[in-house]
């Protein structure tokens, strides 16, 4: 039949598109070592200081949940407010949940893991997402979303924290540093260098400069 799918791009359903809005893409694949689930949003041209602010608020909810130590067996819904505290505090909010399982090869969303009141208690060696966003109906939305590890923090007594494997850099266009605090820009930068050490070599080997060079420019401090 000539009538295109509904996951077929056609002249009638699609748009094109143009440097004046936002973009959310929401990415994953099953690899045999794993399952991954990258949500980026990025503006090409001059985003408005809604967007802007919007944005970072977003991020800054991202790195405060991603950077914290808790104490273990902690339940997942306990801590997932601080990813909603930077929107809070301006009176936004998302309405999605902040996170869910990761399945190893498996599901995208894998039961019981995540901050939601009916999953477990988190503890090392789990996956999760990490997603906070902020959705204006008619107008853009904005979701940053990473899968991230279960881990020992380098505390005295044995606490939790999450290791971010995501290793995909942030749209710089989209950041008010004003906004950041320095603990957050210090996480930021230890997080691009983290992607640098880790992907830039195996873009190098693979021979991709054009990829290799906007990696770069796309982690500088």
């Amino acid at each position: 039949s000539d009538t295109p799918s509904p996951r077929s791009p056609s002249n009638r359903s699609s748009r094109k598109l143009s440097v004046d809005e936002m973009y959310l893409s929401d990415t994953g694949g099953q690899y045999l070592d794993g399952t991954t689930d990258i949500t980026r949003t990025m503006h090409w041209g001059v985003p408005t200081p809604l967007q802007k602010e919007a944005y970072t608020r977003v991020l800054m909810g991202n790195i405060d949940l991603s950077r914290l130590i808790f104490p273990p067996n902690t339940a997942g819904r306990v801590v997932e407010s601080f990813a909603r505290r930077a929107l809070w505090n301006v009176g936004l909010n998302y309405g999605h949940g902040t996170g869910h399982g990761i399945g190893n090869f498996l599901s995208v969303h894998e039961w019981p893991v995540g901050f939601q009141s009916n999953n477990v208690p988190l503890m090392a060696g789990m996956f999760t997402s990490i997603e906070p966003g902020y959705y204006r109906d008619g107008e853009f939305g904005i979701r940053i979303e990473d899968v991230a590890l279960v881990v020992e923090a380098q505390t005295k007594k044995p606490f939790l924290t999450f290791e971010v494997v995501s290793l995909v850099p942030y749209d710089r266009n989209l950041i008010d540093l004003s906004l950041l605090s320095p603990e957050q820009i210090q996480y930021l930068n230890a997080y691009y260098e983290t992607i640098r050490v880790r992907v830039g070599p195996e873009l190098q080997r693979q021979r991709l400069e054009e990829e290799y060079r906007w990696l770069q420019r796309n982690t500088e401090p």
